[in-house]
């Protein structure tokens, strides 16, 4: 076990987090590229050569040559480097020099500023003159796609993104755009550019969701594809986590997750609870929360037979079956979970925190006079904690409530109708219309036999 791991994790936590980690269901959707900062990631989970061995075992395939005979001493020290990563070295060298010779006119002649003035939005107009003008051909845009591809397979992400671009500009190949975006999405990925990844995304939302996607499981494969990759840019961004729940709450999007990758209910739950904490901060955003949460407790309630992890069972727990101790005790192995996510590990703090606020304000909403100790413990904190937490609670959310220390207790003054309470009204309700549904057709019998 490295340093860092003993440092973070305890033993029990270690385990929590080996048990739920989704690297292996997250790389099923995912270019090799995308994979490798994941592996990265798991040094929290495994020793280090455990983890050189699985980055060794991914791109020893790619032109990543260099970065491959690192990974490679690292794991056999002194030994000479294998013949066919020599012989890989040698054809990437090579292959450079030669799509570079092939693409450079054509990227010269695309760089010139009389050039671009001429090109329109038609591109057969664009092919036709750029042919006859200059004589870049049909074999000559495709180059830059194959270069493209090459570039993005030895890691040089931003000349792959830059080829991508101006192949796409000229190509009339439908399929061959759609390819070329994939790739521009993941190089934008991997070079952190964030709202460049944002606008391909769109494009490819545009492209799967189109009427014009004949084949149904084709469209729900790109679809799965899609939510996996998403998660890069929603959670990197500032406005991610509500795009997050735009697009996964929407009927197509969630029907994806339910039939193809319900794990991604994790990334649900810890997007919902993580934009409480701006929920509480404005009242305008209150119901679009209230909804959806609405929503989430319901999917978690559908798939919990179908996918269950520490994230989900707490919503589970506090919303489907009003167990505090089991909600405590599932927000602390969902924070051991959180911490090894490669997406979710930098939200570990906010989303804690907002779990506690959600853990106390259902709590209050069942309960008309608290104990302090008692919600202390659910919140997995020390009476004296507790206490204070309780207070910033009811200064912050603004609660018409008052804590009384010398009892230990919490009295809510406001009127609150229980959980159970609601529940008896709505059974009341059904008994009702029930009677009534009994009465017509009574009645209906009656008129009949007359």
């Amino acid at each position: 076990m490295s340093e860092n791991t003993e440092s973070q994790l305890t033993a029990k936590e270690l385990e929590i987090a080996r048990k739920y980690d989704l690297t292996g269901k997250i790389s099923q959707f995912l270019d090799r590229h995308l994979i490798y900062p994941l592996l990265e990631s798991l040094d929290l989970l495994y020793n280090d050569q455990i983890v050189t061995r699985l980055v060794y075992d991914l791109l020893k395939d790619t032109n990543m040559t260099t970065f491959v005979k690192q990974q490679f001493e690292i794991l056999n020290p002194g030994k000479p480097f294998p013949e066919e990563l020599l012989a890989k070295e040698t054809f990437v060298e090579s292959e450079l020099e030669k799509l570079d010779k092939e693409t450079k006119e054509t990227l010269n002649i695309l760089s010139d500023k009389s050039v671009q003035d001429h090109l329109k939005q038609d591109k057969e107009y664009n092919t036709q003159y750029l042919e006859k003008e200059h004589g870049i051909t049909q074999a000559k845009i495709k180059a830059l796609y194959d270069f493209a591809q090459f570039q993005y397979n030895r890691g040089d992400y931003v000349m792959a993104s830059d080829l991508l671009n101006n192949f796409r500009v000229l190509s009339t190949n439908v399929d061959a755009i759609v390819s070329a975006t994939w790739g521009r999405l993941a190089s934008e990925i991997i070079s952190l550019q964030w709202d460049t990844a944002l606008q391909e995304l769109s494009k490819l939302r545009e492209v799967v969701d189109s009427r014009s996607f004949n084949d149904p499981l084709m469209q729900l494969h790109n679809r799965t594809w899609i939510i996996h990759w998403s998660l890069f840019p929603f959670f990197n961004t500032e406005n991610g986590l509500d795009q997050l729940c735009d697009l996964f709450f929407s009927s197509s999007y969630l029907s994806t997750i339910q039939a193809s990758c319900p794990w991604i209910s994790r990334y649900l739950v810890a997007a919902v609870v993580c934009l409480y904490s701006s929920s509480r901060k404005s009242q305008s955003s209150s119901p679009a929360f209230q909804k959806r949460l609405k929503d989430l407790i319901r999917v978690v309630g559908q798939e919990q037979y179908e996918y269950n992890d520490p994230l989900t069972e707490f919503i589970k727990a506090l919303y489907i079956e009003y167990d505090f101790e089991l909600a405590r005790d599932k927000l602390s192995e969902a924070t051991a979970v959180i911490k090894t996510d490669f997406f979710l590990a930098s939200g570990a703090t906010n989303f804690a925190e907002n779990a506690r606020y959600l853990i106390s304000e259902v709590y209050c909403r069942v309960h008309q006079r608290i104990e302090l100790s008692q919600l202390s413990n659910y919140l997995d904190l020390s009476t004296e904690d507790g206490e204070k937490w309780i207070a910033k609670l009811i200064r912050d959310s603004k609660m018409n409530a008052k804590i009384d220390e010398s009892e230990g207790t919490i009295i809510m003054n406001h009127p609150i109708t229980s959980v159970y309470q609601e529940v008896i009204e709505k059974t009341k309700g059904l008994s009702f219309r029930s009677s009534q549904v009994l009465a017509s057709v009574v009645q209906k019998q009656e008129n009949t036999v007359q």
